[in-house]
Parts: C-alpha cells; structure tokens; sequence
C-alpha cells in the first residue's frame, strides 16, 4: 500500500541520521532509532533506544563554570546483529556492512500500517558472492516491554556457513546532538551482563537518578539451519551470541532476535532482571509477535483515521504514526509529558515545552485517555511549580519552560551559537506564557470531553494556581489606568531583552498579556461555577483568598496591550527597534532561518531590530477562532476588527525568518482561518518540515513533535472551524484549494467514530449507530441534530 509507506531507495550515508530519525519504532513506552543492526555510534549512524520519562541529571565544567544539565537517557543498545560467511578453505568473509560492501542494491521500508521497518538489499560477498538479506523489525504495540529483529540471509549460488553475532551493548553515551559534546554525556553506572536459560541479559542504572534498567536477549535461528553456537562472550558493558548457520540457495539462513526491556520506573514488577528474563523466555516467535502487533495498531488507525488525497495526505499519516508512536495509549499508564522532539533523538534534551498546546488538541477527540494522562504530568508537578513561584517572589504557580522528571525548571542557563563558536547567555526560562499553555490545555481537554470531575478538581486547582501567578505578575501603572506584565520572554525567542539593557526580559507581550487575562477571565467563571462545596475544598487546598476572583477579573478586564502603526505591537516599544535589511541578509546567507546565531556571529544582536523567529502575536489566531479573539481584545478595552488584524498578520509576515517548524503551521493555520492567499505555501512547509529536513540537520536529532500534531490539527480544526463547547461541535469550514476533500474520525461525548467529510462544497457529518443522545452539530447558518446511526449530508455556502 504505497500511501501507507515511506520507501528509500539507495543507500546514503549523509541521510542516514534523518532516516534514523524518521524511521524510529515506539510503542510509547520505549523507541528504538532506525538505525541499521550492524552499525555503531559515529558520524554517520547512532542507534538509540530511549524509555518515555527516563532522565538523568549530569553536571559539566563549561566556560569555566559548572552547569547542570538533565536529559533523556540513551540506554544500552539492543540492535546489535552482524553477520558474515565463512569459507571452508580459507578465512571468512568481512562482516557485513553498507558502508564498506559492494551493494547490489538497497531498500529501506516504513510500513506504517503494521508499524514495522524493512530493510531488503543485496551485495557482492568475497566467500558467497550475491547474497541477498531481507530484515524486519518491530517495537511492540501491544506488549510495550517488547521488540524483535528477523534477519533472513539467503546466498544466491553459495552454499555454506554464516556466522552471526548477536549483542547487547551498554558501551553507549547520549551523543545524538554534536552542539553538546563539550558536555558530560555518561548517564549509564553500575553495568553488569550475564546469560540466563538461553537469554543474555545487561543490567545497568542510570548514574544520579539511580533507575535500573534491564534488557534480556533471546536470539534464535528457526528452521534447523543452526549448525553450532559459542558460548556467549561477556563484559562488564557488552555481552553477545554467536551462532553458526548453514545457507543454500533456496533455504536461507533465519535469525530472529527478541528483546524484552523493564526499568524500575514499571508498575507491578519486582525485579527488572527477572521480569525482562520472564517476558523475553515467554515471548512467542516472530511471527506471533508480528501478527499480535499489527493487530494492535489496526486498532489504533481505526480510532485515528484520517483521509487525505495526495502527497499531502500520505504526510500526514506519517506525522500521525510518529505521533501514535510517542503517545500511544500505553502512555496513559506512565507520568510523562510531551517531549518537543518525540522519543526520536536527543535535540531539546528529551524536554517537556509547550508543544502539548499543538499536540493535546489532536489527542483530545480520539485517545482522550492519552490526554488526561499527560494533564495528569502537569498536576503532579504542579507543587514544585507552586515553590518556584513562591522562590522567585510570586504568587501560585510557576511552570517551568523546560520541564524533565520532577518539574524544575530545567531550561539551559548558557547555549552554544554553532556558527561563532560562542556559549551565550539563555535567558528563555522567561517564556513564563506556559502557564497560559497548561491551562488552555486544561480547559479544551474538559470541553471536549465533558470530564467534569477532572475540571472540578485537578483541572480547577491548575487554574487557580496559574491564575494567581498572573494575577501576581500584574502590576498597575497608574499613568496608563492599566495593569502591565514586565520581565517576561514571548514565543518568539529572538527576543530576551531591549537593546543594550542590564536586565533580560520584555514589558508587555501581546501573546502573554491577552493569554494571561483568558486564563483568569476562565478561572474566574470556573469558581462561579463550581458546586459550593467544591468550590470549599479548592479554597482549603489552595489558600485562596475570598476576594481573589473579583481581582482577577479586573486585571482580566484592564491588561495592557501596546498597538503602533495600527497592528498589535510584539511588546512595549517594540516600534523602537530598528528595520532589519532582509534582502541583504537573504543575499549574502541564503537561508536565514536561524537570524539570531548570524547576527551574534557578526557581533550583532537580533534584540536590536523588528524580526521574529516565529509566530508570537499570530499564535493568538492559531489558539482563539476570529469572533473569540476579537471578544477577548473587546473584553479587554481594545478594538480588534479584520482590518487590524489583517494589517497584523501581513505586518509580521513580513518580519518573519521561519526559525521554528512551528512557524510554518501557525502562519499556515491563521492564513487558512483568515481566508488569505498564501496559506498553503506555509502549509506546505509546516508538511515538509521533517521529512525534508527543511531546518538543515535538526530533524536526525529528533523529530518535532508539535509541527507534526499541528498539521492533523490543522486538517481536525483549523480547516473545520471545529470547536467543542456547549455540548455541540460547532463547524465554520475555511476553504483550501489545496485541501479541498479531506476526511477524520472523532471520538466526542460517548460517540466514538464520528465520521466527518468534506468534498468540495459538501460536508458530511456521520454519527455511528449507538444508545447515545443525537449529535448536534452548528455551523454559522443553522444547527442540525444527527442521530446514532445516521449520515447527515451539508451544503456549504
């Protein structure tokens, strides 16, 4: 099924890290990179495998002082299986790789149907001649503590032995990203491997956050084509098998390699050692496991489907396999949040950002579980968030922008510019607005699900604590009649500061400000609503005081927005700042995504001129649809009609470098929404951002999560119009030539597989047969109820 595959022809060294990248196998609990079994970390491969949640926290010496810096472990690999033939005369032949064989030919395939990788090639060996090797492996989607690797090694005219050594090998070190090599990098102590009933085994624990880690080995050759073993060689880091196995023509020789993984993070275990050795001697063969493993993911595309014709759409059922893959329903039993570049390699070190603003919208209305589960990460942390807050002289609480094990602020204090060489200042923990985030996240899950209980307590005490904060933050110029939020970093990063200022931060951004007065406009009306009793219990839990939601009304109502030239300015004073020359910069750089690390290479700062990374005032038509906007900025005293937005939008598409894979998706989203020309272009872009590694190189360190959410999203809501609220889906579709028949299924208030359809000017709407109360559905025209087991058919204006 060719929509359903990512094919690679040809072997390439120089593309190998991005395939690695986007040919990562995980079942959510654990991912495996896509590397080739025979390779090892360097230049051109890194095998990884990486556990959701497992960090560790290493300190290293850095411009001659001491930083801190906690990541996303890579653990001991359990790829490793080589093979070679042997001759009877004389010595054996190289072991096998591609970066030194005679490669007749070389395919690389992606089933992401199955969720499987396949690897089939040829090549010219010195003892066989034309042998021919088909691989497959998995990481499995039903039992998640579980992989396997079938090796099929088939002579063409050669008969004879090969030799295969199968491994574990713990000699690894986090080495994915080259900007942190001047770091420790050494998460992995105490290894010790061993065999057992057949099974090797390596133990290890990472090195401060002392998890154990266990991964037992089963390695078989099925079909009576062994023809002896050695006994396994063992070290302290690395332990492997070695097996001999007669090929024909016509009888291949069969290895099958399973691997069983545990931690002492798992639930209703004991020992790791013994529950990984339990699991791998119990597993079934290949085969089982295959059929049992696409099982489960014909499952997951049945509660997942989305339909897109084109290139367009076989993306996007990429991104959705990447985003299947890193939050599987398997997450829902595990405390781990979004990572911003998925269990795909180490960029961002594993970190948890804002990306579940892009992410959690998707999951919302099809594995709401999911959802909840990684609400649930936030609340646990949400103490910590409280003393940082209270730490740094503020009320409620403080969400880190950079988030790892236990909630601490876990942002980089110094980051390397690759082009001038130079560790720099990051002052980015100021992105205080993902707080704004949590709760947005918050208040969208519970609208789209109707789960009360969790928006009357943990959700309610999320909003309140992050309510406060800003209330807090808010302080009351007298001179403007407003209060004005200072100190603080927007999403756009490029900005840290004014120009030549002592101290970091910005006075009055226009995303954090509006962001700021929703979230406390919403916490106000949740404690109107909320049971008295309820209502009691937050107070007692929280300390919150009696008049403390009539402040936060009135700051909701008065926050400080700055305009200029008649467009929401960035932040105060921002048409201070200088003109940047563009076509100069575009001349003499050509790709001037990354415009701040050319500026600080010339010895310049990009603080000095009006240019953004990436969607900052914009991402306010990315989060609230046009009337909801607009009453926000109404709310707050200010006038926001189209024409000032339209000026807004093409203002900073203007001044815009596209640093982010985000930026593409939000331009593209608020573009779509606004019916402007230009929207696919950035559409396009957001859809090619990793498989075309459009950024240069980052995407072999890890996958972007949040773009490749985004863009089912855009297809789910931004498209649609889609909203959940008030017990209805409420539907405005924006037309998209490009895009003009698309298709998805959603899960929405006891309906599971709502079909939703659109071809042209026909919208459909098809809720499955069920006891459930009919639908209802509003578009700007008219409402409609469709009942259980009806498709109810809409023509659009």
């Amino acid at each position: 099924m060719p929509d359903w595959t990512w094919q690679y022809d040809g072997y390439d060294p120089a593309a190998e890290r991005l395939r690695e990248s986007l040919c990562t196998l995980a079942n959510g609990y654990f991912a495996t990179r896509g590397a080739v079994p025979e390779s090892r970390a360097g230049l051109i491969h890194y095998p990884a495998t990486y556990v959701a949640g497992c960090y560790n926290r290493l300190t290293s010496t850095l411009a001659g002082g001491q930083v801190v810096n906690e990541d996303m472990v890579n653990l001991p690999n359990w790829l490793p299986l080589r093979f070679r033939t042997c001759s009877a005369e004389g010595p054996p032949g190289p072991w096998f790789t591609p970066d030194t064989a005679e490669l007749l030919h070389y395919r690389q395939i992606l089933d992401l149907y199955r969720g499987t990788l396949s690897r089939s090639f040829s090549y010219r060996d010195r003892v066989a001649g034309q042998v021919d090797v088909e691989q497959c492996r998995l990481v499995h989607m039903a039992d998640p503590h579980l992989a396997a690797l079938r090796t099929v090694i088939s002579p063409v005219e050669w008969s004879g032995a090969v030799e295969v050594q199968s491994a574990l090998d713990g000699e690894v070190i986090n080495g994915n990203v080259h900007r942190y090599r001047s770091l420790n990098r050494s998460h992995l102590a105490h290894r010790r491997t061993g065999t057992d009933a057949g099974a090797l085994w390596l133990y290890c624990r990472t090195s401060e956050s002392d998890t154990g880690v266990a991964m037992a080995v089963r390695t078989t050759a099925p079909g009576r084509t062994l023809v002896s073993t050695a006994e396994p060689h063992s070290t302290r880091h690395r332990v492997a098998d070695h097996l001999v196995l007669r090929a024909h023509p016509g009888r291949p020789a069969v290895v099958e390699k399973t691997v069983a993984l545990h931690t002492t993070r798992d639930r209703a275990i004991g020992d790791p050692l013994q529950a990984a050795l339990e699991r791998v001697t119990t597993a079934g063969d290949f085969a089982g496991l295959l059929d049992s493993h696409a099982a489960a993911w014909a499952r997951l595309w049945r509660q997942a489907e989305v339909s897109v014709p084109g290139e367009a759409g076989r993306i996007l059922r990429l991104h959705l396999f990447h985003v299947l893959q890193t939050l599987s329903p398997h997450t829902a039993d595990l405390d781990v949040g979004v990572p911003a570049r998925g269990l795909h390699g180490e960029a961002y070190r594993g970190h948890v950002f804002w990306d579940e603003l892009f992410v959690l919208p998707y999951l919302n209305l099809h594995f709401p579980d999911v959802s909840r589960a990684l609400l649930d990460y936030r609340y646990r942390r949400l103490p910590r968030a409280c003393r940082d807050a209270s730490e740094a002289g503020r009320e409620g609480a403080m969400y880190p922008w950079q988030s790892g094990s236990d909630g601490r602020e876990e942002t980089q204090e110094m980051h390397l510019n690759p082009r001038s060489g130079r560790w720099l200042p990051d002052h980015s923990r100021l992105q205080h607005h993902v707080g704004s985030a949590v709760a947005y996240n918050v208040w969208h899950y519970c609208e789209a699900t109707g789960d009360t209980e969790f928006r009357h307590t943990k959700g309610a005490e999320m909003l309140t604590q992050i309510a406060r904060f800003w209330s807090g933050m808010a302080v009351f110029d007298t001179d403007l009649d407003r209060y004005r939020i200072k100190g603080v970093v927007g999403p756009d990063e490029y900005h840290e500061g004014y120009p030549d200022a002592t101290r970091p931060g910005l006075d009055d951004n226009a995303y954090t400000n509006v962001t700021a007065a929703w979230v406390l406009a919403r916490a106000a009306e949740l404690l109107r609503t909320l049971p008295r009793w309820r209502a009691r219990d937050l107070a007692e839990r929280t300390g919150l005081e009696r008049d403390a939601p009539q402040h936060w009304e009135d700051v909701s109502r008065r926050l400080y927005v700055p305009f200029h030239q008649g467009v929401v300015s960035q932040f105060a004073d921002y048409e201070h700042l200088l003109e940047l020359d563009w076509a100069h910069y575009r001349r003499r750089y050509g790709d001037i995504r990354r415009l701040d690390r050319i500026l600080e290479a010339e010895g310049d700062t990009v603080n000095r001129y009006r240019a953004s990374k990436q969607a900052d005032v914009l991402m306010l038509g990315y989060l609230f649809p046009p009337a909801e906007l607009a009453g926000l900025f109404h709310r707050l005293g200010y006038g926001l009609d189209d024409d000032t937005w339209r000026a807004t939008v093409d203002y900073y598409l203007r001044r815009t470098s596209h640093g982010s894979t985000l930026s593409g998706l939000v331009h593209g989203w608020v573009l779509a929404r606004a019916r402007r020309e230009g929207a696919w272009d950035h559409v396009h872009e957001a859809l090619e951002s990793d498989v075309a590694d459009i950024q240069g190189g980052t995407t072999g360190e890890g996958i972007h999560l949040g773009a490749m959410a985004g863009t089912l999203d855009l297809v789910q809501r931004g498209l649609t119009g889609l909203e959940t609220r008030d017990g209805a889906l409420h539907l405005d579709p924006a037309p998209l030539p490009q895009l003009s028949e698309y298709g998805f299924s959603l899960r929405f208030l006891g309906h599971w597989g709502i079909q939703v359809r659109l071809r042209g000017k026909e919208l459909s709407i098809g809720v499955p047969a069920s006891a459930e109360s009919p639908l209802r559905v509003v578009l700007p025209d008219r409402a409609v109820t469709v009942a259980p087991g009806e498709v109810c058919p809409l023509d659009l204006p």
